[in-house]
């Protein structure tokens, strides 16, 4: 289990449903955060810099 995880069982005394709730949110948020960062990268026309299997690759946004 991931450390995020694990803080969550030892911090939320609250039910399963509870915690799948926040996980639902966290996992909005940052799906809302990504599609925010490649709108930025395609209005300034920039690329991403990911790494893959430890290489540096640089992807160009498409358009939508």
């Amino acid at each position: 289990m991931h450390r995020f995880g694990q803080i969550l069982k030892k911090n939320i005394m609250g039910t399963k449903e509870q915690i799948d709730d926040i996980r639902e949110k966290v996992l909005k948020g940052l799906n809302k955060t990504y599609e925010k960062l490649l709108e930025m990268k395609r209005k300034n026309n920039s690329v991403l810099v990911i790494s893959e299997n430890g290489q540096i690759i640089k992807i160009k946004p498409e358009k939508k």
